[in-house]
């Protein structure tokens, strides 16, 4: 019994040997997801954590700052910083680098610098007073 095995083993490793090349299939190039921009990113998130009345504004040709303003609302000062943490949370995730945060501890009103994009999120009560949507209404909504 030992020889047919090793017999069988020996033919078959010669069979293999005169083949050929052995032709595998070709794997199909994966396509990896579109990256989010970082508009649908921070709309995303704004989405999620429920911010209250958010407006973004096309500023191109009114400012060279920035090219879109977001403007948004918390219901309290916990859910402005919660607001702000999830977006930058999101934009890092998606390879996105904020340039600067102001006003985390207060909580009354969080700037966020993204660049391309300026977030500011309110408290209502701040919003209304400052009323940053009449002072870039000239921009066209984004």
């Amino acid at each position: 019994m030992t020889a047919k095995r090793a017999k069988t083993r020996s033919t078959t490793r010669a069979a293999s040997k005169t083949a050929g090349p052995v032709k595998r299939p070709r794997k199909k190039p994966v396509r990896q997801a579109a990256k989010p921009t970082l508009r649908e990113v921070v709309l995303d998130a704004l989405a999620d954590m429920k911010a209250v009345d958010v407006k973004a504004l096309d500023v191109r040709g009114l400012t060279d700052i920035t090219d879109t303003m977001v403007v948004a609302s918390g219901t309290s000062d916990r859910h402005v910083k919660s607001i702000a943490d999830r977006v930058v949370q999101r934009c890092k995730e998606s390879g996105y680098r904020p340039y600067g945060i102001e006003g985390e501890r207060d909580g009354e009103w969080v700037l966020l610098d993204l660049n391309d994009i300026v977030l500011h999120v309110m408290l209502p009560r701040t919003r209304q007073f400052y009323s940053l949507e009449k002072l870039w209404e000239a921009g066209a909504p984004a």
